[in-house]
């Protein structure tokens, strides 16, 4: 193992041996370097065998590149590392134990999807209507519960008026449900195995001995079950390294408790403490800024972090009229640097708060011609039609799935609608059989003719599925579905575009499921859905994709770019104005304007509006972020933007005035097929088609490389060269 691309720091920490290791990692600062160079030391040093490791993180990204430097650390390839995240880790023991709860080891993972579905389910059954109470929110409620680890009983001690009752009294039977249908929610996967740890002892003693180092990845975003598994696995040897970040826990709001890393020592007493300052992504100016910020934070670990990469340029701060007018100073800026460094599309990453602040950057990018991909809109394993599938599978693998069953029961559409559902739901309930059960016999429950044949006929086909489970490889079952149920046939039929797409999108479900054998012949179909269901919105990310990259800073974690773009920095959006009169929310808030920061590596720009359209208002005047303010001012350079949008106020409503907000053309050229034209960032190129005219037209440009676009005239600010 070559050790000598470690520092001094992170040489010492990787050796630190017989004791509880907390080491403090400062953006940038090679944790994962050094989590991957301890884990092949004690392998390579011969204190413990590869599967005697447990090593713990976030995501499935995380855990799939750590796997690869250890192995490559190791320079061998047939080694077995026990090396995934919280959920996949639990999830694994479950399918071992579960059996001891209840559960069958098919269990189905609910996403939040079949969560809400589930708990709409239950909220009917007891009578309680929409407009009182959102199924999302009573969500939220649970998963908020069981992050506090109460129970039901527990959490309705607790409750203080009738609504919080109500919600308890869902949370109750919602768990039954959940046993019913033999499904886990994500929670779940944390809690039972902590369960089982104190109904059991002997299985807790199990994976003590199975497991005897353990290794915490981004400690700081543990919530109170993660940290007690840990430690309920650890105590025993005391022999743990967790590393994290303090200044990076943005987590609180789902549960993470960064009481967990501060106070690492009292849980594990005799704890060795080091910290990596050395940083290796970012440019002091960058490192300079981000620590003046979080700086203000009260309760955290001192640390001085050191760029490697040098002093670097300020922070740009651009001060726009109003979103529109940002979107386009962003533009402006990007341009700039592709054209002045060389720059491609890959190497900018646009961050913002809030989702909703997407739209106006998205549209100016369009207009501009300008690649963009949006990281954490609806995830592929959550479209409807992937969604479809999906649910077949899950119910081919677990027949007590009654959420799976609802779901595609009409789906290619049989004919079988809602009421024939409740005939058979009604049935379950008279004859105590599972839902699926009953779908054999329609007779008992009057239905008779062609929807009496479509049950019949789904149950046998679920039934020859499930039978077949243990016979056929996943890749040909699920190919073998597809035809049999006539799904692409479906969407064959709707002969629409939108419809192409979800074809398409069927096609890499099957490809995804093919790949997956590929790697893992001996797997079964319940751990391909398995991976699916834990699989998080980043773990799908291309970075080879030569796109500008859009995403909330919450996402950004972990990630890095040349360039990063922070957009909507007003106090109330940035931090937003519910943090505002609570301390720790708004350190959190401040702990995320450092993570934004951190992700680049050689320049920021920030951006504020003085003016915002928000939902259900139809002007936000904004005051520039506190944490601008924080940044001291030899750390930025202010740049001045010219707008190509004009306003003009066209009348007021009880005291609030209305404006009209036009865009401009300076300079506009009458373009004719054959003119040589150069553009900001696709350089030169030749008009091969034109059409419309004036402000509206449009043209068909071949540039070099044989690069063919389609741009608006008075967006694409061409101009004619010779």
């Amino acid at each position: 193992m070559a050790k000598e691309t470690l520092n001094k720091i992170q040489k010492k920490a990787v050796e630190a041996i017989g004791s509880p290791v907390l080491i403090f990692a400062g953006a940038g600062s090679g944790k994962t370097r050094v989590l991957t160079h301890k884990i092949a030391y004690l392998i390579e040093e011969g204190e413990f065998k590869p599967e005697e490791i447990l090593a713990v993180t976030f995501t499935n990204k995380a855990a799939e590149e750590m796997s690869k430097r250890v192995l490559s650390l190791l320079k061998q390839k047939n080694v077995q590392l026990n090396i995934g995240t919280f959920h996949s880790i639990c999830s694994r023991l479950l399918r071992k134990e579960i059996h001891r709860l209840g559960f069958t080891r098919d269990f189905v993972i609910y996403d939040v999807q079949n969560q809400i579905a589930l708990i709409r389910l239950v909220m009917d059954g007891m009578n309680i209507a929409r407009n009182y109470l959102e199924p999302k929110t009573v969500r939220n409620r649970i998963s908020n519960f069981k992050n506090k680890m109460q129970n039901p009983s527990a959490a309705k001690r607790s409750a203080r008026t009738i609504l919080d009752k109500t919600i308890c009294d869902v949370f109750k039977k919602y768990q039954i449900e959940l046993q019913k249908n033999n499904a886990l929610d994500f929670d779940d996967l944390l809690l039972f195995p902590l369960i089982l740890f104190e109904k059991f002892p002997e299985v807790l003693k199990k994976y003590q001995d199975k497991w005897k180092y353990v290794l915490v990845d981004e400690f700081q975003d543990t919530n109170r079950p993660q940290f007690l598994f840990i430690n309920a696995i650890a105590t025993v040897h005391n022999q743990i390294c967790v590393v994290g970040d303090d200044d990076q826990s943005i987590y609180g709001w789902r549960g993470a408790d960064i009481r967990n890393i501060l106070d690492f020592e009292k849980s594990f007493p005799g704890c060795k403490i080091y910290k990596l300052e050395q940083n290796y992504r970012s440019t002091q100016q960058i490192l300079n800024a981000a620590s003046a910020v979080v700086k203000n934070n009260e309760n955290r670990a001192l640390k001085e972090l050191r760029a490697m990469n040098g002093a670097g340029d300020k922070l740009g701060l651009l001060e726009t009229n109003d979103e529109m007018e940002e979107a386009d100073a962003l533009i402006s800026v990007l341009e700039k640097e592709i054209k002045m460094n060389k720059r491609t599309f890959s190497d900018f990453a646009v961050l913002y708060r809030t989702n909703v602040q997407s739209r106006a950057l998205e549209d100016s990018l369009r207009r501009n011609g300008i690649p963009y991909k949006i990281i954490g809109g609806i995830r592929f394993y959550e479209r409807k039609e992937v969604k479809d599938l999906l649910s077949y599978l899950q119910l081919i693998v677990n027949k007590k799935d009654t959420i799976a069953l609802r779901r595609v029961v009409n789906f290619p559409p049989r004919g079988i609608g809602l009421k024939t559902v409740d005939k058979c739901v009604q049935e379950a309930i008279k004859s105590k059989q599972e839902l699926f059960d009953v779908l054999a016999d329609p007779s008992k429950m009057n239905i008779r003719g062609k929807q009496a044949e479509e049950l019949r006929s789904f149950y046998d086909i679920i039934s020859k599925y499930h039978d077949l489970l243990d016979k056929l490889n996943a890749g040909e079952l699920v190919r073998t579905l597809v035809d049999e149920t006539g799904i692409i046939k479906h969407y064959k039929r709707q002969d629409s575009l939108e419809d192409l797409e979800r074809i398409n999108n069927i096609n890499e479900v099957l490809n995804s499921v093919d790949e997956f054998m590929a790697h893992n012949p001996d797997m079964l179909l319940t751990q391909f859905l398995e991976e699916v269901s834990l699989l998080t919105g980043i773990d799908r990310w291309n970075n080879q994709e030569n796109k500008v990259t859009l995403m909330t800073v919450h996402s950004s974690k972990g990630l890095e770019f040349p360039v990063v773009f922070l957009t909507g920095l007003e106090d109330g959006l940035f931090p937003l104005y519910n943090s505002l009169h609570s301390k720790q929310e708004l350190a959190e808030e401040r702990r995320l304007f450092y993570v934004a920061l951190t992700r680049a590596k050689q320049n920021v720009f920030l951006l504020y509006a003085n003016n915002r359209r928000r939902a259900g208002a139809d002007q936000f005047y904004g005051l520039v972020s506190r944490f601008v303010r924080e940044i001291p001012k030899d750390h930025l350079e202010n740049i001045k933007y010219s707008s190509a949008l004009t306003r003009k106020i066209i009348g007021s409503n009880r005291g609030y005035s209305k404006m009209e907000v036009k865009r401009t053309v300076t300079i506009f050229d009458d373009f004719r097929v054959g003119d040589q034209i150069e553009h900001a960032i696709f350089g030169v190129g030749k008009i091969m088609a034109l059409s419309g005219s004036g402000e509206n037209q449009r043209v068909g440009v071949v540039f070099k490389g044989g690069l063919k676009k389609k741009l608006i005239v008075k967006f694409a600010k061409l101009k004619k060269v010779s």
